[in-house]
């Protein structure tokens, strides 16, 4: 079909379509002068993007994402915000309401429920474009009315808003208070545990006793060095002090003893010497010149051999001397090594200690911020501009209704053309007539003024050719 057939059709048929266009435009006309006038109230949100919580100080994440606009709109068109309207307003309080309820449901359900599906129906929420502003439009056949409940759903979703906040910190703070009793026990256990140990070990200070005893430790070791070269060179001397050389020993040979018994013994073997050339051995001169020799080497022998033992006495005290600084300091390496081992075990108490109060105090911090959280009441919505009554009807539209009745007759007439025409085809043009003989036209009989005489029962010429 082509665009004069298609024309060709609508003028054949256009009563057709002049009746569809009138009664579909009176309808819609009738329907919009017949329909109650409605009403338009919104209601403008500002949500608050803020960088930090206003009760913790902690940093959030930043909110500007796609999703959250939606999410609030999902929040406020849903049944727990209506409901909250519903119980803000006493909706579902009266007689009538609870009348029109029975008449609609036969009393199945809930009012309460039935009230807020059809505040639901009436509820438009529309975020504005590239802006924080959340719009919330009831659309009432009461302009009063529609004030009011477009207010109170951004009331409602304020308080809904903030209980969501709010709840998950109170469920936390429930469980925080749980784990707190058993980190403070832990703490407590691991406290009394190292009181425990410092006391069976008499522990004050252990890096201060650990300083002291190491300082005795090295004190020991450097005595021990020094005992040890001590005896060492009394054994020696010892040594040389022993047996017929003792005489030539560094130690008996500076004896002043010694030394004034060797000059006496001296003075008087000369003197002997002198007499046993002069006298006989029977004399007694000779005799007691012998006598005091005898009596000097006697003494000198007697002192030697003191001197001696003296040697020894001091070698033996100075090796025991060195064992007993040797034991010292075996005893008190093991005491440093114990001292260790104190620390360390006391180290590791320590810091069990610490790791308990360290998550105690975490969680106790963590806890009052959540129980600060769980006290807020502080939203991130504002009110904008709060809704007020509308002077003029939002509906019916009698213009848009109008014209929305004109295209839709003038689609309805053409369609009703279009469909006539195809149930019943006829040859309205050339072309029509070639498609339906399947032969070229030849020629065109046109129709003039005395031919339509004739049809209609009026004398005149004959049609030309």
């Amino acid at each position: 079909m082509n665009p004069s057939q298609f024309l060709l059709i609508l003028r054949a048929h256009y009563k057709i379509i002049a009746l569809a266009l009138v009664v579909t435009v009176a309808a819609s006309l009738a329907m919009s002068l017949l329909k109650n006038k409605t009403y338009k109230a919104t209601t403008s949100l500002v949500l608050n993007y803020k960088g930090t919580d206003p009760v913790t100080g902690i940093a959030m994440p930043s909110q500007l994402l796609p999703g959250y606009i939606s999410t609030q709109v999902d929040i406020v068109n849903s049944m727990s915000v209506a409901l909250k309207v519903v119980d803000a307003l006493e909706l579902a309080a009266g007689p009538k309401v609870e009348a029109s309820f029975q008449k609609a449901t036969d009393g199945e359900g809930n009012v309460r429920d039935w009230v807020a599906a059809g505040l639901l129906g009436k509820l438009e929420v529309a975020p504005s474009r590239e802006s924080s502003v959340l719009n919330i439009t009831i659309i009432d056949f009461d302009p009063q009315q529609a004030a009011i409940l477009a207010n109170a759903f951004g009331t409602a979703y304020q308080q809904m808003s903030v209980q969501l906040k709010v709840e998950p910190s109170k469920r936390t703070s429930v469980y925080f208070n749980e784990q707190i009793k058993v980190l403070r026990e832990s703490f407590e256990t691991a406290q009394k545990k190292l009181t425990k140990y410092q006391q069976d070990n008499g522990i004050v200070n252990a890096d201060k006793s650990l300083d002291v005893e190491s300082m005795r430790l090295n004190e020991l070791s450097s005595q021990l060095v020094a005992a040890q070269g001590l005896s060492m060179e009394a054994t020696s001397r010892h040594r040389q002090a022993q047996g017929s050389g003792a005489a030539e020993s560094p130690d008996v040979a500076s004896n002043a003893l010694i030394q004034n018994l060797k000059m006496g013994l001296g003075n008087a073997e000369s003197k002997f010497a002198e007499i046993a050339q002069r006298l006989a051995p029977n004399h007694p001169q000779y005799q007691s010149a012998k006598a005091e020799v005898d009596q000097l080497r006697g003494d000198l022998k007697r002192q030697i051999t003191a001197a001696s033992n003296a040697i020894g006495t001091n070698a033996l005290i100075l090796q025991q001397r060195t064992g007993e600084t040797s034991a010292a300091l075996a005893q008190q390496k093991i005491k440093v090594l114990q001292l260790n081992r104190t620390r360390d075990e006391l180290a590791i108490l320590g810091k069990e200690v610490e790791s308990a109060q360290r998550a105690y105090e975490t969680v106790a911090q963590r806890l009052l911020l959540t129980n600060l959280e769980g006290q807020s009441n502080q939203s991130d919505i504002a009110v904008l501009t709060p809704a007020l009554a509308p002077m003029q009807a939002f509906g019916p539209k009698i213009l848009l209704n109008t014209l929305l009745g004109l295209v839709v007759g003038t689609l309805l007439g053409v369609g009703a053309a279009v469909l006539i025409e195809l149930l019943d085809r006829r040859v309205r043009s050339a072309d029509d007539l070639a498609d339906a003989v399947g032969f070229p036209v030849l020629g065109i009989i046109k129709k003039t003024h005395a031919a339509v005489r004739a049809s209609a029962g009026q004398s005149g010429p004959a049609p030309a050719l």
